[in-house]
């Protein structure tokens, strides 16, 4: 047994650990867990915990069903929202299957793969996701939409248990080893976010699936559901899921060029073209689902343009104002609801495309696109995301650069899983269509 190996079991003996749950995510991201004894421990992390991939979705036919979860020894933390006795801590693990072999539909393993062909560039990239989610009441352990709270951005302490649910997720948080740089009501009533500080893609991925998770579980102990669905209520701002992204290359931010115009470095502008020649096939990833489309329109503070800015928040990519270090350019188009490591790894192969090919991306926009015509748009040559999931898959399997950067397992499960969404959504009569026509016809 390693001395790594060691010193971790050691630590969940110290920390009174009880159980330890095996977490990872299907291809849509939610995330799956397999619990064990603290006994099995040792056996986890070093050989691995056998499991069965064929009811996971999007994992594996029967036939090939058997798969190996690998405990990730950095990700390890005790779950402080658990019960003090016989506490629970979790590991997140990458999935193999047999011969040690990275599971090629194992997101984790999909982001880690394009962070190395990064690599050889010598460039390291960072995140850092702004989450919106809602607190909705429940009724007999049912969600339902009904507001908690009926405050606005960035008011003070509403009076009711919502303020109280974003405390203990950050305190929570905090526990686990976030760096937790602000918590805010948001525009919406009972609309909140919580941000948390940059890092590489792959740890910040992982801490967005965790924050869901905590986040979820919190309010379910206010029985409260905590819902990270893109477009919940109509006619309302939805969730967004804004991602900055900067490229480092030996520990300086490679996006800042003190000469340049705007201070932006000619890696940040072809990063920038790379994202915008490949944003329609990333919003399959970045916009999941078919109520995602619902937020994606004019007038709600959700991008669905191909534009960016230094000061526009109606583009797609904008560039916040800090230079130096801090120079990133914020992607607005992504929802909660995405799967981060597929979404991160997608972003940063359209971006290393955009370097490596040195595509600069059109003038930048910096008049409010919602308010231009479509004369005006084609004049500016501004074109608009897709408008459905279906759209966004057929603009998925024409991209080729992001096609490699996912792998056939996964587009292949994403268009099948995009075909069923959009069937049983096709089939079903929505109430809008009976209030509009059954009285009538």
């Amino acid at each position: 047994m390693s001395a790594d190996v060691t010193k971790m079991l050691k630590k969940i003996e110290a920390d009174g650990v009880k159980f330890i749950r095996l977490q990872f995510t299907d291809i849509q991201g939610m995330p799956k867990n397999v619990s064990i004894p603290t006994v099995q421990a040792e056996k986890a992390l070093t050989e691995g915990i056998w499991f069965d991939g064929s009811s996971v979705e999007g994992f594996a036919r029967i036939e090939e069903s058997d798969m190996i979860l690998k405990p990730d020894p950095a990700t390890y933390a005790v779950l402080p929202w658990r019960p003090q006795e016989g506490k629970v801590a979790r590991f997140i693990c990458d999935v193999q299957t047999y011969g040690n072999k990275p599971f090629e539909g194992d997101p984790r393993y999909i982001l880690r793969k394009t962070m190395a062909e990064a690599a050889k560039s010598g460039y390291t990239f960072n995140t850092g996701p702004e989450l919106e989610f809602f607190l909705f009441k429940m009724y007999d352990g049912v969600p339902t939409t009904e507001f908690e709270d009926h405050g606005a951005y960035f008011d003070l302490a509403p009076t009711d248990s919502a303020e109280d649910v974003r405390r203990d997720v950050v305190l929570a948080l905090s526990d686990m080893g976030f760096e937790i740089e602000a918590s805010h009501h948001e525009v919406a009533d009972s609309q909140h976010e919580i941000d948390f500080k940059y890092g590489d893609a792959l740890t910040t991925a992982d801490r967005v699936i965790t924050f869901k998770f905590a986040t979820k579980s919190i309010a379910l102990q206010y029985g409260l559901h905590a819902s990270f669905m893109a477009k919940p209520i109509a006619g309302i701002n939805g969730s967004g899921m804004h991602t900055h992204g900067s490229l480092s290359k030996n520990g300086k931010n490679a996006f800042f060029d003190a000469n340049a115009e705007l201070g932006l470095s000619d890696t940040c502008l072809y990063y920038i073209g790379g994202l915008l020649k490949h944003a329609k096939a990333i919003t399959r990833v970045a916009n999941p689902t078919i109520n995602s489309y619902k937020r994606l329109v004019p007038g709600y503070e959700a991008p669905c343009y191909l534009a960016w800015s230094a000061a526009n928040r109606s583009a797609l990519v904008r560039v916040p104002a800090a230079r130096g270090n801090s120079t990133r350019a914020e992607f607005r188009s992504p929802d909660p609801m995405c799967n981060p490591y597929l979404t991160f790894a997608c972003m940063l192969a359209a971006g290393m495309d955009g370097i490596k090919n040195k595509i600069l991306p059109p003038e930048s926009t910096n008049t409010n696109i919602y308010h231009l015509n479509a004369k005006d748009r084609k004049r500016l040559k501004v074109e608009m995301l897709p408008a459905s999931l279906a759209e966004a898959n057929a603009a998925l399997l024409k991209d080729e650069v992001i096609c490699n950067t996912l792998g056939e397992h996964v587009v292949t499960n994403l268009t099948r899983i995009a075909e069923m969404e959009t069937d049983a959504f096709r089939l079903a009569v929505h109430p809008w269509e009976l209030e509009r026509y059954l009285a009538t016809y």
